[in-house]
């Protein structure tokens, strides 16, 4: 069964699920569910119960909620859908980063896997989207950068951006406007005393930029051996 024949409520649900674990190890619950979809908890719990009825997830009581196989391989298409279609509206139409995600929401329920497949072949099967975040293949393989945030990596070193979070369209535009971007290397220094940030400054400039949380938090890069 093609995804496409789930409603459209079954596919931001599992997709939210396995976006939840993407990047991180934490179990997925209800309640993050909840957070990262906007919805009430008892709705999700609902939605949760019937998921599982449907062998879409594995769900215990107060227990996390895990993908079963089908559902992982319907959540992969999701995302698949929804990163090839950001890829497009950045490289064909010319929209920039920060656009593309609510655009994408919308557009991926209603794509055919045929037009999906045609995009991907058109853009010669690219394995990252306009963010980073890697592209699942038609046969749902997918290989996740290795790649640690900012946050995690400190000062003294030289690291290259391989992924940017791209839950605030505004941070984007920041990021953007100071040379951020895919596959840019970035020389990072400590920040001023007790202000918890970093000073990033892209290879070549004579600029730097000082980084709060919110910002090391949302890139992930990886480290230049010296």
């Amino acid at each position: 069964m093609s995804v496409s024949e789930l409603s459209a409520s079954t596919q931001n649900y599992l997709k939210a699920v396995w976006g939840l674990t993407e990047w991180s190890s934490v179990p997925v619950t209800p309640t993050l569910i909840a957070e990262r979809t906007g919805l009430k908890l008892s709705s999700v719990s609902d939605a949760v119960r019937k998921l599982s009825t449907q062998g879409l997830v594995e769900h215990a009581p107060y227990g996390s909620v895990e993908l079963t196989e089908t559902g992982r391989s319907y959540a992969l298409a999701m995302v698949r859908r929804h990163r090839l279609i950001e890829s497009f509206l950045v490289s064909v139409l010319g929209y920039s980063w920060d656009q593309v995600h609510d655009e994408a929401e919308h557009l991926e329920h209603a794509v055919s896997d045929f037009m999906i497949d045609r995009i991907d072949e058109f853009l010669e099967f690219p394995t990252r989207d306009p963010h980073g975040d890697p592209i699942p293949s038609a046969d749902g393989t997918v290989h996740i950068p290795d790649a640690t945030q900012l946050t995690e990596v400190g000062a003294g070193h030289r690291v290259v951006v391989e992924r940017i979070s791209d839950s605030d369209p505004a941070l984007l535009q920041f990021f953007e406007e100071h040379g951020f971007v895919i596959g840019s290397t970035l020389e990072i220094g400590e920040g001023a005393p007790f202000s918890d940030a970093l000073d990033a400054r892209v290879t070549g400039s004579d600029t730097s930029v000082a980084l709060g949380r919110s910002a090391t938090d949302a890139l992930y890069v990886s480290v230049v051996a010296s």
